[in-house]
């Protein structure tokens, strides 16, 4: 076979033979935006994705936590700065009067894991218990 060669059947080729029809549109031409809700999806977007690295760093302080790696102090100083970036989020959906920040990412799922579950300080009881 040379390169560019096609083969194939002409009953099987004939299917591409006919006119392309013009693609449809599926968008309307002008998009409406409403300065608003460009401005809540905005911030819906930047807390989400900051409350996502919330959730990993309290992932990785457990494990952190967990394997013994860090001395009493470094644990107390953990907690605390964990819970203040907790109080913080918090207070900035209260802010944006935001309740989910839980993007549904189609296919893949949603962002984040469990956006009603647990906070650092519950998990933390968890593993005391």
């Amino acid at each position: 076979m040379k390169y560019g060669e096609v083969r194939g059947r002409p009953e099987d080729l004939a299917v591409f033979a006919g006119a392309i029809p013009e693609p449809q549109a599926r968008l309307p031409r002008r998009i409406d935006l409403d300065p608003e809700k460009v401005e809540r999806g905005l911030v819906q977007l930047v807390l989400s994705v900051v409350e996502l690295l919330r959730q990993l760093l309290e992932k990785q302080a457990l494990r952190r936590i967990s394997g013994g790696d860090l001395t009493s102090h470094q644990v107390e100083q953990l907690g605390t700065t964990l819970m203040r970036l907790e109080q913080e989020m918090a207070g900035l959906k209260e802010h944006f009067e935001l309740d989910d920040l839980n993007l549904d990412l189609g296919p893949l799922g949603h962002l984040l894991d469990d956006p009603a579950g647990p906070g650092f300080f519950a998990k933390k009881e968890g593993i005391n218990s």
